[in-house]
């Protein structure tokens, strides 16, 4: 019984780490083709759907340390994306907020990145997707939950 629960376990990560990889390489072409990388891009996202975020808080929601956070906003700064703003009430706090130049380019390259995204996950039906997103959301959090 152990090992078979244990072989489950690991075709899981495997199946999981080679579908991740196979997904993120459809993204990450698009991504590229657009002159940014997964992490300029990621950022680009938060702040477009999320409104200005402190730089604190950034490398937690796109999964980057804080120094590399330092580095990637300052590249999207040097290509007119984003700017940087001290807070009104702790000058300590830096925020980072698209500039219009910023907002204007994922405005226009997000539609096509999503249908890039739905594309590579075309090997599932809808309710295929919903019950893997639904099964792999339980997973991460009881992996966090768990660390």
């Amino acid at each position: 019984m152990g090992d078979q629960v244990q072989n489950a376990a690991l075709d899981l990560f495997i199946a999981l780490s080679r579908a991740s990889q196979w997904v993120n390489a459809h993204a990450d072409r698009d991504i590229r083709k657009n002159g940014l990388n997964r992490t300029e891009f990621g950022v680009l996202e938060l702040l477009y759907h999320k409104g200005p975020q402190p730089l604190q808080q950034i490398g937690e929601k796109v999964l980057m340390s804080s120094g590399n956070i330092t580095y990637v906003v300052d590249k999207l700064v040097n290509k007119g994306m984003v700017r940087r703003r001290a807070s009104t009430e702790d000058r300590r706090l830096i925020y980072a907020e698209l500039t219009e130049q910023g907002e204007q380019f994922i405005e226009e390259i997000f539609p096509a990145h999503t249908e890039t995204i739905e594309a590579a996950e075309n090997g599932l039906t809808a309710e295929e997707k919903q019950l893997a997103s639904e099964l792999l959301k339980k997973l991460g959090r009881f992996a966090q939950e768990n660390y």
